[in-house]
């Protein structure tokens, strides 16, 4: 290889990874862009869907509360991560269980 194909070669790489992709092509960089864009998307969505689940869940504990009742439900949290693991596997436990620390605090 000569002098100058490593460098071209070396800088092409070397834009690549500029680029913040990882992506050795502009073709793949521009998918990768594309996709990471519905990503961001995606997770604005699940955020804002998390925020409303707290904000239920904050009415369900009070109304439980107001009534006499106990803060947590823990065979409803049961089924939750249930619904979770079945749907998702392993990881699935893991994010209901965060999910469910998120919108009735620590126990």
């Amino acid at each position: 290889m000569s002098i100058t194909t490593a460098t071209t070669t070396a800088t092409a790489t070397d834009a690549a990874a500029v680029d913040g992709t990882g992506a050795r092509t502009a073709e793949a960089a521009e998918v990768i862009s594309g996709a990471r864009g519905r990503i961001d998307a995606l997770d604005d969505r699940i955020i804002g869907l998390v925020q409303e689940r707290m904000a239920v869940s904050a009415v369900i504990q009070d109304a439980r509360i107001a009534s006499g009742g106990r803060r947590v439900n823990l065979s409803r949290e049961m089924e939750v991560l249930g619904h979770y693991r079945e749907a998702l596997g392993k990881p699935g436990t893991s994010l209901a269980m965060t999910l469910l620390e998120l919108c009735r605090g620590r126990i």
